[in-house]
């Protein structure tokens, strides 16, 4: 009886042993393996950051997604023309809906008729400089003349007469260099265009398909960019 009590205590302790150390694996899922833990999650290689850091983390994945995607094409500018005024109008009521404000604009076409012939002395760059040949014309004896101050390509040039015929704005040069003006001449005057066109600035794609699809009401009308 007693040989039966030693070896059942010495098996005991060698179940105990042997479990201790792992050899009859585990019973319960919630006991701890360090070991195994370990070799799972390569605790080694984890770091743990603070919630500020994890935000701009984020934060930073996002705007690396945002740039990956490709932008919108932009475009300087495109215009669309030409219009008789009727329809002009009725174009430019439809843009309404857009609203492009400074964005968009009208412009008369240029005609191709001259209308009358100008005598002038060209664009000096700036007012200071239209100003100061304004003073040698009057130091001259030249008074009738106007400073060109509009957004013409003479602005800051000085008009020194218009008139209805070629002949007549040739005399009035010829009065003039005997004065002892010297930079004057004169150019023909085109009549201003019946037809208009829009321009339109900083026309992205979504933007460009709308316009597509008001001009395609106006089969005369052409779209492209400004020149």
């Amino acid at each position: 009886m007693l040989k039966f009590i030693f070896w059942s205590l010495v098996a005991i302790n060698a179940a105990l042993f042997a479990y201790g150390k792992g050899y009859l694996g585990h019973f319960s899922g919630n006991e701890r393996e360090p070991e195994r833990l370990l070799n799972q999650l390569n605790a080694s290689k984890l770091a743990i950051i603070s919630p500020e850091k994890a935000s701009d983390a984020s934060a930073a994945a996002a705007s690396a997604a945002a740039s990956a995607r490709p932008a919108p094409e932009v475009l300087a500018c495109v215009e669309i023309g030409s219009f008789v005024l009727a329809d002009a109008r009725r174009f430019e009521a439809q843009l309404a809906s857009l609203n492009l404000g400074d964005r968009q604009s009208r412009h008369n076409l240029p005609g191709n008729e001259v209308s009358s012939y100008i005598v002038y002395m060209p664009p000096q760059g700036s007012k200071e400089g239209a100003d100061k040949k304004a003073g040698e014309l009057r130091a001259l004896g030249v008074t009738n003349y106007f400073v060109m101050n509009d957004n013409s390509p003479l602005r800051w040039g000085i008009s020194l007469g218009v008139f209805k015929t070629e002949s007549a704005a040739q005399n009035q040069l010829a009065i003039l260099m005997k004065q002892g003006v010297r930079t004057a001449r004169v150019a023909p005057r085109m009549s201003g265009s019946k037809r208009l066109v829009f321009q339109f600035r900083d026309v992205d794609t979504e933007l460009k398909a709308k316009l597509e699809q008001f001009r395609a009401g106006y089969p005369n009308a052409e779209s492209h960019a400004c020149k």
